[in-house]
């Protein structure tokens, strides 16, 4: 397609990169938003077993807050269940 075919191709480009960016403003912002849901508390979430320790992940998985799941660590899932400290914890100087 040429300019004498096509006058306005110019235009219209300029229109759809335009309308791209802000899409991709609005994405971006919805990434974030979804990355929050379920953060609104400030009470902290570790453990105490898991206080101190290199091997705490700590991370929320799951876009809503009903299936949200917190990754403790590598080795217990969702936490130490014993009752005496977790048998896997490493402190920072320990390594």
């Amino acid at each position: 397609m040429n300019a004498a075919q096509y006058p306005f191709g110019k235009i219209h480009y300029f229109f759809r990169k335009a309308d791209h960016a802000r899409w991709q403003r609005m994405q971006s912002k919805r990434h974030i938003l979804r990355s929050q849901l379920g953060f609104t508390d400030h009470t902290s979430s570790r453990p105490q077993a898991c206080q101190g320790c290199i091997h705490y992940h700590g991370m929320a998985y799951g876009y809503t807050q009903e299936a949200r799941t917190t990754l403790i660590c590598g080795f217990h899932p969702y936490g130490w269940q014993g009752g005496q400290g977790c048998p896997d914890w490493q402190g920072a100087l320990d390594r």
